[in-house]
């Protein structure tokens, strides 16, 4: 069977028969169109007998025959019509795909013509840990729910994971599923990246032109990681010493070099915030002090800590537990320090300083580098009608709701509200939205409301962790009592937590909608 992508979203194949079908499923296609009249040959399989078999697999069929050479604009326009119900992604068949191939250009221009947009109940913009844990979480309470991802990525990554990786602890594929593994079943998956809000329409851009409508919108793209912003970064990474957990491919570099390390310079920098896990940079630092200290090499090696930050950790009850652990590994610490510019080849770091009213340039030698890329709202967001000004998405930070837009929900790492960015935030805020949702779509305010709830393991040694748990303005919302983990100190227990626990939960909880420990407060109950 030889399938031809067409777009990211509709392919087209030679003839089928009921026993391609399996297949068909299993490569993700969740509809299946045929475009060729019954009879044209003799031993041709019957549409009817491949639609037996596609509601067999779960799979949506239509059937829009034409003839060859005879195709008119409204055999597009029927085309179109299949389309915009059809769940993608689609697989159109005829005896050759040509036919299949004509008829969607046919019903693109059909489409763009008349101005049509399919509409959804709910369109979420993201298939990230935040989109794939609310579309769970709406389904959950609602299975009949019309809803639509879009999500141009065909892998999912369990992002938490990849400080463990760089410390040696996860192999990176642990940290990894294919896209459509984590995709909810009943949702349509528009394999497609957004690439605008038109909200006073009630409408998401994609980049092939296409227009998606709903009813009511969940926004969660995520961020950007702007490895461009510090000059010399991009070209360099993943060599000469300059690593990143901040990215699946670099994180196992960070375990080599780690791993290698004898002696000489080694500098971990943080952005300003907000970034996501802002404990993360300081996690790659004290994971790498541990394993140099049981190594007997810690002595001959320089750590240095430069954050642009005033402080080691913004929330005050969990510093001096992490200063513990800066005395122990006899890291320098670097406040007001922010990476600007970095030379690979030569090993120099340059950092902006500030000390009172003064800011100087400072050059500093290098041998190894855990660089933090600054982090900033995807673009299409930034420019948009719900960007706040910050570049994020506003938002209501108790309803998560739009302040401008009734019908308008964000969560994740582009929501504007306060809290940290992780993904705990996100399993937290998922179900609050799921409510809020279903009652914009019956007409009502919003139900449930989010205090802030973050979470940020800091993997102070391979063993322990300060479990950081804190919620808006830096109040501390443990999960725990205080006898089984005190939060403020480091607890080989809450390693257990994040070393074995946290990731079936993510997998196996928090992305199917089964929100364990994060039940959302109503509104009623306050």
């Amino acid at each position: 069977m030889q399938i031809t992508p067409v777009t990211q979203n509709f392919a087209v194949s030679p003839q089928l028969t009921p026993s391609d079908v399996a297949a068909v499923a299993a490569k993700g296609f969740k509809a299946i169109i045929c475009n060729r009249p019954d009879g044209e040959e003799e031993a041709q399989p019957a549409a009817a007998a491949v639609r037996a078999a596609a509601e067999q697999h779960g799979l949506a069929f239509a059937h829009v025959p034409v003839v060859s050479g005879a195709i008119s604009a409204k055999d597009g326009e029927a085309m179109a019509r299949a389309l915009a119900w059809l769940p993608g992604p689609v697989l159109g068949y005829c005896r050759s795909g040509a036919r299949s191939t004509k008829l969607h250009e046919l019903a693109r221009s059909a489409a763009a013509s008349s101005g049509s947009a399919r509409t959804y109940d709910v369109v979420i913009v993201g298939g990230g840990s935040a989109g794939i844990a609310t579309a769970s979480s709406l389904l959950k309470r609602n299975p009949k729910l019309d809803i639509a991802v879009i999500e141009p990525s065909e892998v999912h990554y369990y992002q938490p994971g990849w400080t463990m990786v760089g410390a040696g602890v996860f192999d990176p594929e642990f940290t990894r599923r294919t896209e459509a593994q984590v995709m909810p079943k009943q949702v349509t998956w528009l394999r497609n990246a957004a690439s605008g809000f038109v909200p006073d329409d009630n409408k998401v851009l994609l980049t092939d032109g296409r227009e998606i409508a709903y009813r009511v919108l969940v926004a969660c793209p995520g961020v950007k990681l702007d490895w461009d912003a510090i000059p010399g970064l991009a070209e360099t990474i993943g060599q000469n010493g300059v690593t990143s957990n901040y990215r699946y491919d670099l994180a196992p570099y960070t375990n080599r070099l780690v791993k290698e390390f004898k002696r000489g310079r080694a500098l971990f920098t943080q952005p300003a915030m907000p970034i996501k896990c802002a404990g993360a940079p300081q996690k790659a630092m004290y994971l790498s002090c541990h394993r140099w200290e049981k190594a007997g090499v810690l002595d001959d090696i320089d750590v240095q800590f430069h954050t642009a930050g005033a402080v080691l950790f913004g929330v005050a009850a969990y510093v001096p537990a992490l200063m513990d652990y800066v005395e122990r590994y006899d890291a320098h610490l670097n406040f007001e320090s922010k990476l600007v510019a970095i030379d690979g080849a030569a090993k120099v770091a340059t950092f902006e300083q500030r000390r009172g009213d003064e800011v100087t340039c400072v050059e500093e030698r290098f041998d190894m580098i855990h660089v933090v890329p600054s982090q900033v709202a995807p673009d299409f967001v930034r420019g948009s009608p719900l960007a706040a000004a910050s570049g994020f998405i506003e938002v209501d930070e108790a309803t998560l709701g739009h302040p401008r837009y009734a019908n308008v929900f964000a969560l994740g790492d582009a929501c504007a509200a306060s809290n940290a960015k992780t993904m705990a935030a996100a399993r937290k805020q998922a179900p609050v939205v799921a409510l809020n949702v279903l009652a914009a779509l019956d007409g009502k305010a919003p139900v449930a409301e989010y205090d802030g709830y973050g979470s940020c393991p800091l993997t102070v040694e391979a063993g322990k962790i300060v479990l950081a748990e804190f919620g808006y303005g830096g109040k501390l919302l443990p999960s725990f009592p205080n006898w089984l983990i005190d939060g403020t100190r480091p607890s080989r227990l809450s390693w257990l937590l994040k070393d074995t626990i946290l990731p079936p939960i993510y997998w196996h909880g928090m992305l199917k909608g089964r929100e364990w420990m994060a039940e959302p407060h109503m509104m009623a109950e306050a």
